[in-house]
């Protein structure tokens, strides 16, 4: 989790977040059902009760969202795919799939899933409204969640990538054409037609008096646009870094200190003076940490003549670390996940290198460059 996601548990041993974002929206729409939907629906409640109301559809509305995206994450773990995390956040909820589906058949079952759950859950509110029915409260509150599930299934049937209608349409491209890069480019430029049609739509409405409306379809559009042109970005560098490893990245002139050297010796002499953003630090040979500039930062510069290398370092058995026959692009989703810069080489207990982002940017911009001629 980031530091704009409050951690709210795990279940099924996936951490589950919310996002800063989720507050806006859930005052928007609580505004929204207690001051419009629900009085125009449901006559002459005390206005209290249409808050509460308000607030708890909403509440439920967004644990839908989360069942929805747990039923991606179920048949994703059935399939042996890790699931980093699932954050709800103001468009809804998303799970962060560990890697790429296997084969065409489990992205197919994994992206339906989450649309099946979201009917599954709108045939169950219908089937509980005759049930509460002389309970106006949760009449209301059965129909709307029958609603709005129904349409949360629908809506991510639209076949814009990366939704999960256009993960189903990438997997019936893969089965046909069996390649996941021509289908992931496929669904992607079919994802961004769809976006611009929602912003069209959107400035439409806008124009046309229903400003609320068209402003948040705009919206919409221009989230899934983004989304889809990072998925084309995201394989235009797997097709860059295809077939290469990390040794032909990797920086071999590391700098190595000490496990005594202090802070203030150390940024004079090989941050300021060599411009090094990592540091291995060695004791005999041995590697015994990592130190990066994240680490000295967090100390006080008052502190740095009487701070060491060790009591800030990253010590070995917690680094984070690859190997030089590792796939580059491998390595690059690795310091995704784990949220760090450089990853030190390491073949048994010899540290060969290190790579960096900026290697790996720099690797990218030559192979490019040659790719041209």
């Amino acid at each position: 989790m980031n530091r704009s996601t409050i951690s709210l548990g795990r279940i099924l041993g996936i951490p589950i977040g919310l996002d800063y974002s989720w507050f806006l929206i859930f005052a928007l729409l609580t505004w929204s059902l207690a001051t419009d939907y629900y009085p125009a629906e449901f006559k002459n409640w005390p206005a209290a009760q249409y808050w509460v109301i308000g607030a708890a559809t909403v509440i439920l509305m967004f644990l839908s969202v989360l069942l929805h995206e747990l039923g991606h994450s179920v048949v994703a773990l059935r399939y042996k795919i890790p699931v980093n995390n699932i954050t709800l956040f103001i468009f809804g909820g998303v799970a962060q799939i560990g890697a790429e589906p296997p084969s065409a058949i489990s992205e197919f079952w994994i992206a339906i899933a989450g649309p099946i759950t979201s009917f599954g859950l709108a045939l169950f509110f219908s089937l509980l409204q005759p049930m509460v029915g002389a309970i106006a409260p949760l009449l209301a509150l059965a129909k709307y969640l029958a609603y709005i599930n129904g349409s949360l299934g629908l809506f991510n049937l639209i076949p814009g990538f990366p939704l999960d209608g256009g993960r189903v349409f990438r997997a019936i491209i893969w089965g046909t054409m069996h390649s996941l890069r021509k289908a992931t480019l496929i669904a992607a430029n079919l994802g961004r037609f769809i976006a611009y049609g929602f912003i069209l739509l959107g400035v439409w409405q806008m124009f046309s008096g229903s400003f609320g409306n068209g402003l948040w379809i705009a919206f919409i559009g221009w989230f899934l646009e983004s989304a889809s042109s990072s998925q084309i970005r995201q394989q235009n560098i797997n097709d860059l870094l295809a077939g290469h490893h990390v040794a032909d990245a990797m920086r071999r002139d590391y700098a190595a200190v000490l496990p005594d050297t202090t802070l203030e010796q150390l940024v004079n002499e090989h941050i300021l003076g060599s411009g090094q953003r990592s540091l291995v630090v060695k004791q005999d040979e041995q590697v015994t940490g990592l130190l990066t500039l994240h680490n000295v930062k967090v100390i006080p510069s008052a502190d740095w003549p009487n701070t060491t290398a060790a009591q800030v370092m990253i010590p070995v058995s917690k680094m984070k670390l690859t190997r030089p026959d590792a796939e580059l692009v491998e390595a690059l989703k690795e310091m995704d996940r784990d949220g760090v810069n450089q990853l030190p080489v390491m073949q048994g207990n010899q540290i060969l290198g290190i790579l960096g982002r900026d290697d790996v940017i720099s690797f990218m911009r030559t192979t490019s460059e040659f790719s041209r001629h």
